[in-house]
């Protein structure tokens, strides 16, 4: 495990729960110390530079007694289950196939709502006008994680994409994660679900910032 030996592209977890990334390993000019260059994966994406000593070094636990995490940047391990290749191939028929179904459920719930509609009509004809109630547009049922995946892949823009795959958060697979990442052509590696999410999250963010830098 490369705990003490942090290498460029490698993921750490901060011990309050921030991802990073090592982008490489600097030497300072002046004294020759080894110094770790790491960006952030949330918000505006900062880039960091921290003593290699320091970023390997334990938590102190005087001072963060509640904190489970050994390191001050713990080592995450992402496990590669295929190549890039057969995952991207793996996501497009499992895209296909969800879009399908997708439609199929569409069109079950449209033919249902039409029936529906139709015995209220014949009810309500048979009931005395005087008697007949108000009626009020039935609610309409929330979209299911199937709809808000076809909803992502249908987004125009990286912001429509991004508000979707927020409000998508509780329903999140890892399926869901490589189809997601095969329409933004980004691979998003094994590992833990929230981190694999997160990464995801932080992609969509960046190509958002370029496509807003492209239109000024």
């Amino acid at each position: 495990m490369p705990q003490g030996d942090p290498r460029a592209g490698e993921k750490y977890l901060h011990f309050k729960n921030k991802l990073y990334q090592v982008l490489t390993i600097a030497q300072h000019s002046e004294t020759g110390e080894k110094m770790v260059i790491y960006q952030a994966l949330y918000g505006t994406f900062e880039t960091y530079a921290r003593p290699l000593a320091m970023f390997v070094s334990p938590v102190d636990k005087e001072k963060y007694p509640q904190v489970k995490q050994k390191y001050r940047f713990q080592w995450v391990e992402f496990k590669k289950t295929a190549e890039p290749s057969e995952q991207k191939e793996i996501a497009k028929e499992e895209t296909a196939e969800r879009r399908e179904t997708a439609k199929e459920e569409a069109a079950e719930r449209r033919e249902t709502a039409k029936e529906e509609t139709a015995e209220q009509k014949e009810t309500d004809q048979a009931e005395p006008a005087e008697q007949e109630p108000l009626r009020t547009e039935p609610a309409k049922p929330p979209l299911t994680a199937e709809e808000k995946l076809l909803a992502f892949f249908d987004a125009d823009t990286i912001e429509e994409k991004y508000s979707i795959l927020v409000d998508m958060r509780d329903d999140v697979t890892d399926r869901m994660i490589n189809s997601m990442a095969v329409v933004m052509d980004v691979v998003v590696e094994e590992g833990p679900l929230d981190l694999r999410y997160e990464e995801l999250k932080a992609c969509l963010r960046t190509k958002q910032r370029y496509e807003c830098s492209r239109l000024r």
